[in-house]
């Protein structure tokens, strides 16, 4: 081989690693899906601003499907990329929080252990600022997403790592760009243990009422950012 094509051959198979760290994957092992890209948006219609995010306030949307909800979360300090597996002993690295203080994080909103997701009606899971208040289950730390109902915690600030319960992975995460220029936001796909045919089983019926025929469309160009406490009525605390 000359020179000329060990050249070659070394940029050929730096490629898919140069590909993969563009992206946002890191680990070779990673669970990355694509699904594609969603300008987050305001109740207005409007770009969501990353800097109109209030911290710690429990934000949700959908994607990557009309009926799975996702918590957004500015955790108000930096979220480093961190080594997490899945259920299966899978390895991945989530990547950590985007923005300026790497604050802003992505999680699907469904506890990986029962399924529970918040609902227009009731959330059994969400962010809690502090310690989390429960004598079955003292908290493990504080700011954690905690489900109510198996007391499942959850620490965004390290990719959503299971802290305590019989949660058995980390929700799994969404991954997310900001546009500095714009100070917008886009959903570009999921990395980790993902739980969606195990959802849209449990709930099939459910889901067609809450929804419709559209439960498992994916969500196209645009989804809408709200606060919890204005999309579900009955947020709980425990």
């Amino acid at each position: 081989m000359d020179r000329r094509e060990f050249v070659e051959a070394c940029a050929l198979s730096a490629s898919p690693l140069a590909a993969a760290l563009a992206g946002g994957v890191w680990a070779n092992d990673a669970i990355a899906q694509s699904y594609g890209r969603v300008l987050l948006v305001d109740e207005t219609g409007e770009p969501l601003k990353m800097g109109s995010l209030k911290p710690q306030t429990n934000y949700v949307f959908h994607y990557p499907f009309e009926a799975t909800p996702v918590f957004l979360l500015d955790l108000g300090k930096p979220a480093a990329s961190t080594v997490l597996q899945t259920k299966d002993r899978t390895s991945y690295q989530w990547p950590g929080g985007v923005g300026p203080r790497r604050s802003v994080v992505a999680f699907s909103a469904i506890c990986a252990h029962k399924l529970v997701y918040p609902t227009k009606e009731l959330s059994f899971i969400s962010f809690r600022k502090g310690a989390a208040v429960n004598p079955q289950t003292p908290s493990k730390g504080n700011d954690l997403i905690h489900c109510c109902a198996d007391h499942s915690q959850y620490d965004p600030a390290r990719g959503a790592r299971v802290l305590s319960g019989p949660a058995e992975q980390p929700l799994c995460a969404v991954l997310l760009e900001h546009d500095a220029a714009t100070d917008t936001l886009t959903a570009t796909g999921t990395l980790g243990g993902e739980l969606f045919d195990d959802f849209f089983k449990k709930y099939e019926i459910k889901l067609s009422l809450e929804v419709g025929p559209n439960a498992r469309k994916t969500v196209a160009s645009r989804s809408t950012v709200k606060e919890l406490d204005r999309y579900c009525r009955n947020p709980v605390r425990c």
